[in-house]
């Protein structure tokens, strides 16, 4: 379990991150498809493990098989503008939104999507 944890926390958690990092940060975080390729998109949230880890508990709440978070969180929202594996290029966008996440025993473990409209 310990290390689906530690790759969501590669992936998806960047405190300092900015739009303009996509590409190096995912780069250097290596962050691909399973079969090596580039990925579509990929959201980092700019927080601490220490405010994303609590959806799985009391910041958060149900949202369909995943856990939503009860507040908004800053994105960096990273989308595949073109290259090649090894090579992949990113735009970022920033924004405030809910998190949709998949815990398990306790631990977020996938991310998701943002949830554009705060039900």
């Amino acid at each position: 379990m310990k290390t689906r944890y530690q790759k969501f926390i590669n992936q998806h958690i960047f405190q300092r991150m900015s739009v303009d990092r996509c590409t190096s940060v995912i780069a250097s975080r290596r962050i691909k498809t399973a079969d090596n390729e580039c990925k579509e998109t990929n959201t980092f949230i700019r927080a601490t493990t220490g405010l994303v880890k609590p959806i799985c508990d009391r910041a958060g709440e149900p949202y369909g098989e995943m856990t939503k978070s009860t507040k908004p969180f800053d994105i960096v929202v990273c989308k595949l503008k073109g290259g090649r594996p090894g090579h992949c290029e990113y735009r970022g966008n920033a924004y405030t939104r809910k998190i949709a996440i998949r815990c398990e025993q306790g631990l977020p473990v996938h991310f998701d999507r943002d949830i554009v409209n705060f039900e």
